[in-house]
């Protein structure tokens, strides 16, 4: 038996930055289920919606947080290795409109 994939680790955040990525993660996804281009019902689209307002509230939550814990900077570099890790490039994809087909 194979063992599982060893993933890259996480880098250290404070417990507000990850959940900041969490929330962030979690609204990627449902635009990324809302999108025209990619979707392919309306019911699928309208939960998603429905969701969406839930989790754009969740992120405001953890954003003010990390604010009133005096975590005013926003560390790039290491947040954008944290969302490398949880996948996050192949979930933005899922936002954009994909490209033309070669005509």
């Amino acid at each position: 038996m194979r063992p599982p994939p060893e993933f890259p680790p996480l880098p250290a955040l404070t417990r507000a930055e990850g959940e900041f990525i969490d929330r962030y993660l979690e609204v990627l996804d449902q635009i990324g289920r809302i999108n025209p281009a990619r979707g392919s019902d309306t019911y699928g689209a309208l939960r998603a919606a429905q969701a969406l307002a839930s989790h754009a509230g969740a992120l405001r939550d953890a954003l003010a947080l990390m604010h009133e814990r005096g975590e005013t900077r926003i560390h790039t570099a290491t947040l954008t290795r944290a969302l490398r890790v949880l996948d996050g490039e192949r979930r933005a994809g899922r936002v954009t409109v994909p490209p033309a087909p070669p005509s």
